[in-house]
């Protein structure tokens, strides 16, 4: 009967190593697909960012720093960006109160020189 269970272990054993295997195969692929998809990523965001450094890169793989270097420079264009619109919209609004102001001393003039006509 010892042997029988002894048996019986070792065949469960076998099974679960045998599931553990195909676990681990089924982990590779998924892993190899993940590496194969951030590459694929990395491209795309490299030709997003600069067609041209992509042409320069293309059959290469791209560097996460690549990426990182890219995406760093397109956020301080953006960030350069809004502070330029900030500006534009402060000179605005200074040119604005301007014109009305010059536009309220238009019609006071208007008026004067209908009274004094």
């Amino acid at each position: 009967q010892a042997e029988e269970e002894l048996k019986e272990g070792c065949a469960r054993r076998a099974l679960q190593l045998q599931e553990m295997g195909r676990r681990e195969c089924l982990l590779r692929a998924d892993v190899s697909r993940a590496k194969e998809q951030l590459e694929s990523f990395k491209t795309r965001v490299m030709r997003a960012c600069s067609p041209a450094a992509a042409a320069g890169v293309a059959g290469k793989a791209v560097t996460e720093q690549q990426v990182i270097e890219k995406v760093r420079q397109i956020s301080e264009e953006n960030q350069q960006s809004r502070e330029r619109e900030k500006c534009l919209q402060e000179e605005l609004s200074s040119r604005l109160s301007k014109e009305k102001e010059v536009s309220a001393n238009i019609e006071v003039f208007r008026k004067s020189l209908e009274e004094l006509q």
